[in-house]
């Protein structure tokens, strides 16, 4: 597949995911969208079916509906950069980057969510007042963590009891 067909199936997964495909949206005229993209960017090249896929391939390792609202609000941004400097004044350009926009209108929250997953990278953990406000809060994130895992074996078992497999 390319990376133009990986494109489209991520952008088809995203608009269903968060149930776009409506009257308002129409999956048909995007893919007519997206294959003059295809041609804008010269996706033919052979060059673009070597290697792996840039989105689908890690998608598949994301599976809670959550987990996968953060991913999705990040491809989505990536695609929006992508587009940043093709040409605006091409009506399949507009009709993408608009959808798009409206997709990340919808996932704001988990745009937040990443914001956040990557100031904690960015933490000093070689300062010391960062490790004591740290090793102040380590018993409250432990515990926080008890509580997440503690529910996920309570709803495995319960499935496990109700389960006649």
């Amino acid at each position: 597949m390319t990376f133009q067909t990986y494109s489209l199936f991520v952008l088809s997964i995203i608009m269903i995911y968060f149930g776009r495909v409506e009257n308002r949206f129409n999956l048909l005229q995007l893919q007519g969208d997206i294959d003059k993209l295809k041609a804008d960017f010269n996706s033919s090249n052979s060059d673009v079916a070597d290697g792996r896929p840039i989105f689908t391939g890690k998608l598949s390792n994301w599976t809670e509906r959550n987990e996968k609202r953060i991913i999705l609000s990040q491809i989505v941004s990536m695609y929006l950069k992508i587009l940043e400097n093709t040409d605006k004044s091409k009506a399949h350009v507009r009709n993408i980057t608009e959808e798009l926009y409206t997709l990340k209108a919808s996932l704001s929250d988990d745009s937040k969510k990443m914001e956040y997953l990557k100031d904690l990278t960015k933490l000093q953990v070689n300062d010391l007042k960062i490790q004591r406000k740290a090793v102040n809060e380590l018993f409250s994130v432990l515990q926080k963590l008890g509580d997440t895992t503690s529910s996920y074996k309570r709803k495995r078992s319960q499935f496990q009891r109700e389960c006649k497999c």
